[in-house]
């Protein structure tokens, strides 16, 4: 693990009238140093005793779920945490939903252990689907119940079954989560469903939730989504270089299942519905405004995997690995992954028409602004999932898969400066995910997806400086 600047610099100043320890070695520190603060916000990180988390001074963390527990239903934690949602569930308790991006090749570290000797514990009328129509799956979605006053977990289970990678997802006004599958595997040798839809889990149900697959949002590589309260509509991200950013109006915003329009953002002034990446050809100014429209899509069921690619001959604009979308204050932030002339990842916001989906839109279209490029992997690095803190900032997670580089959670003002909050130790797939926090501001959730540990954090968040 790195040290953080200020414990580095400290001891080598110490160090510094004993041994001659130069200014440029000093400035070889700073600059080994895995992130860089533009704001303040929290101030350092402060190298973590226990060797898992840093986090500014002040800030304190409790490990409140891991991959391979027990669960009150007999089943284990499954692996690879990704999307939460947090809910309120009582005085001084949520709901956690969470889910597990496992894939077919990952059924031992799915819920029924080793040899499957737990799959007798489920019921297999509420599994969605089977490898070679045997083994249910083993992703899906775990519900844990948390008292905030204790500390504890109070229950825990197993709440989804028979998906696979489900990645991010989004709460709903209504208190369930959406879990999304990032994948288009195909009905065949090794599943017998089609995959890659958007599931609704009750935050509140006891126990496996009846698995309904909600057609109506497509079939592509889902990552995220989000609703605004104000018009029932659901915003999603699709995580391919060459994907789109969606919004589906649904017939009755309270029955997802019920159907409704699938359609594409375009770029109202931008030829073939324009690119956003700004990579082969840089055509959206960081800061900058664009006025959209929407485009209607049709064969969401897409059984060809071109969704994306028909959308865009139909003047949709292309995103660089749509990732993590959360409804802020009236308006829509989303993540590109690996978007800008770096590649190290962009965040868009969308302020909707005053008429989103309805007669008069094209009149006062919504408007679509690139709100942060990241020009430096040290000041923001492949931004992932990311939620709205009650003090009205981003909070984004990193994702970068590296065996050198370390992944961070990021603030970001309203000004769109980036400040660092926090930098697990591990390496690999050790992406934060999962983001949220609870009904009364006080304490932040996060995942880990390997090892599979699920976080609280709580601290001085009041004393942010921006």
């Amino acid at each position: 693990m790195a040290f953080s600047r200020r414990s580095f610099l400290g001891a080598a100043a110490t160090s510094l009238a004993f041994s001659g320890f130069s200014v440029r070695a000093q400035d070889e520190a700073v600059e080994a140093e895995t992130y860089l603060n533009e704001v303040e916000g929290y101030g350092e990180l402060i190298a973590d005793p226990k060797g898992l988390l840093d986090l500014p001074q002040g800030f304190r963390y409790r490990v409140i779920a891991q991959a391979g527990e027990t669960m009150n239903d007999g089943l284990l934690v499954p692996g690879k945490f990704d999307g939460m949602g947090c809910f309120a569930a009582g005085e001084d308790k949520v709901l956690l939903v969470r889910n597990h991006e496992l894939s077919v090749s990952d059924i031992h570290d799915g819920p029924f252990g080793l040899s499957q000797r737990l799959i007798d514990r489920i019921d297999r009328k509420r599994v969605w689907d089977f490898q070679n129509g045997e083994v249910p799956l083993p992703g899906g979605t775990t519900t844990q119940l948390y008292n905030l006053k204790t500390g504890q977990t109070e229950r825990q289970h197993m709440s989804l079954a028979g998906t696979i990678v489900n990645c991010a997802g989004g709460v709903t006004p209504w208190g369930s989560w959406l879990t999304c599958e990032e994948t288009t595997l195909e009905a065949g040798l090794e599943v017998g469903k089609d995959h890659g839809y958007v599931f609704e889990v009750p935050s509140a149900h006891i126990g496996l939730v009846e698995p309904v697959a909600l057609k109506g949002l497509g079939r592509f590589k889902h990552e995220a989504a989000c609703i605004d309260p104000r018009t029932g509509v659901v915003y999603l991200t699709e995580d391919l270089a060459d994907g789109l950013f969606y919004r589906f109006l649904p017939h009755d915003r309270r029955n997802l299942a019920a159907g409704g329009r699938l359609q594409a953002l375009g770029l109202v002034d931008a030829q073939e519905g324009g690119d956003t990446r700004n990579q082969e050809e840089k055509s959206f100014p960081i800061k900058g405004w664009k006025a959209v429209r929407w485009i209607d899509l049709d064969g969401v069921d897409n059984p060809y995997d071109d969704l994306r690619r028909r959308g865009h001959r139909a003047g949709a604009a292309i995103f660089s690995r749509g990732e993590g979308v959360h409804f802020g204050a009236g308006e829509v932030y989303f993540t590109a992954t690996a978007g800008g002339a770096a590649g190290s990842g962009q965040i868009f916001r969308y302020v909707p028409s005053p008429a989103e989906g309805q007669v008069g839109e094209k009149d006062q279209p919504g408007k679509l602004q690139l709100f942060v490029e990241s020009q430096n992997d040290r000041v923001l690095d492949y931004a992932d999932n990311l939620t709205v803190a009650p003090w009205g900032h981003l909070i984004i997670c990193e994702d970068r898969y590296s065996d050198t580089l370390r992944n961070h959670l990021r603030g970001v003002t309203p000004s769109g400066k980036v400040y660092t909050l926090g930098r697990n130790v591990f390496a690999g797939n050790s992406e934060f995910a999962g983001a949220c926090f609870s009904p009364d501001g006080t304490t932040l959730f996060v995942n880990v997806q390997s090892p599979g540990i699920t976080l609280a954090i709580s601290g001085p968040w009041a004393t942010v400086k921006a």
